[in-house]
């Protein structure tokens, strides 16, 4: 039952190669480090990837106080590039948690996509999210669950992985990962780095949405959809 269930449509030749931007906000490093592992499971996917951090908006000296290394170097998106999210055919997103939500970081970048919201510009565009605690209990789930009310105001498609991928379902270490998505353990002092488990669910991430996300960039077929409505 809960084989790896990433779509095989990822090894048609014939499949439209979908363009996947990777938006992140990392403060300590986690978070971009399972982004590179997503961008990995998206590229051999067949998904060519854009990755950018959103902006910081904590000071400078805020950020010495608490112990942050230098950002990385991928691109910002800030102002300046919200016209070119609609260009991507999906997204996935990074975020640690803050109280068992996105962080303020992330949620500032979202309240900026007000005008595409206005124009619905990102209606209809497939979005899987990924995260991090400080525990086991420090709420992954709640984090990602709740930021599926920003997708839905943009009639956005959340993508969550389920149980696609039978790393999930290891009981032989500690690791983060859930049906919602992939899931690293920082640690209270953020000295816990991503594990290999934690990394290969977010590899397979990666590979599931690209799959998904060709099939919704597909040319549409002639044949009727099959629907139920229960």
């Amino acid at each position: 039952l809960f084989e790896d269930q990433s779509s095989p449509v990822h090894n048609d030749p014939q499949a439209a190669m979908s363009k996947v931007a990777v938006i992140y906000y990392s403060m300590y490093g986690h978070i971009k480090t399972m982004a590179d592992e997503v961008k990995k499971g998206l590229e051999a996917g067949g998904a060519t990837v854009t990755m950018f951090q959103v902006a910081e908006t904590l000071p400078e000296e805020v950020l010495k106080k608490m112990g942050a290394p230098a950002k990385a170097s991928d691109p910002v998106m800030d102002y300046s590039k919200l016209d070119s999210l609609p260009d991507f055919d999906g997204f996935i997103f990074g975020f640690p948690t803050r109280f068992g939500m996105m962080c303020a970081q992330f949620k500032a970048f979202l309240d900026s996509t007000g005008g595409l919201w206005m124009a619905g510009k990102l209606a209809g565009k497939p979005c899987s999210c990924f995260t991090s605690t400080g525990t086991q209990g420090g709420g992954a789930e709640t984090t990602i669950l709740t930021a599926v009310t920003q997708l839905t105001h943009h009639g956005m498609l959340f993508v969550p992985i389920g149980y696609s991928t039978q790393d999930i379902l290891n009981m032989d270490e500690m690791h983060g990962g859930s049906p919602y998505g992939a899931h690293t353990l920082a640690g209270g002092d953020g000295s816990r780095q991503p594990s290999d488990i934690e990394k290969r669910i977010a590899v397979h991430q990666g590979t599931h949405c690209a799959g998904l996300f060709k099939k919704l960039t597909a040319e549409p077929s002639a044949a009727k959809p099959k629907i139920a409505i229960i």
